[in-house]
């Protein structure tokens, strides 16, 4: 069961997350990370996430992991493959992230990126992986 607080986070979404992950075997590590957020390790089916992310960075990262552990992507070796598993997993996790009731009725109002990828609860990379998802930019 989770209880870690929501920080700005819908109630169940942060938690809900780390309940699936936990029945899927799958560990969450937090640690220093000098150049990335997060990392899916097949090998030991654990989530490596940087230490000192705001629950929305850590929801976020999550989510993609939980993307990941789903497809059964393993780390391959191969650049071509990891960015597409890399690609699929951003797109499979922001479009259960944002909702497109929702972006819309941000975007009537909010000011720019950083103002509607907060109101999200999204990180502004992958409000803008959304984005470009629905004008089919990739």
């Amino acid at each position: 069961m989770c209880t870690t607080p929501s920080h700005g986070v819908p109630a169940g979404l942060h938690c809900a997350r780390e309940d699936i992950l936990d029945q899927l075997g799958t560990r969450i590590v937090r640690t220093w990370l000098r150049d990335t957020w997060g990392v899916w390790s097949c090998d030991d089916h654990s989530i490596v996430i940087a230490s000192g992310f705001s629950a929305v960075q850590e929801g976020c990262v999550l989510a993609q992991g939980l993307e990941h552990v789903w497809a059964g992507d393993i780390d391959c070796g191969n650049q071509i493959r990891s960015i597409r598993q890399e690609r699929r997993a951003d797109l499979a996790a922001v479009r259960k992230l944002i909702a497109i009731s929702d972006l819309a009725e941000v975007a009537q109002w909010a000011s720019g990126i950083p103002t509607a990828a907060a109101e999200l609860h999204a990180t502004e990379r992958l409000f803008e992986v959304r984005i470009n998802d629905l004008r089919r930019e990739g």
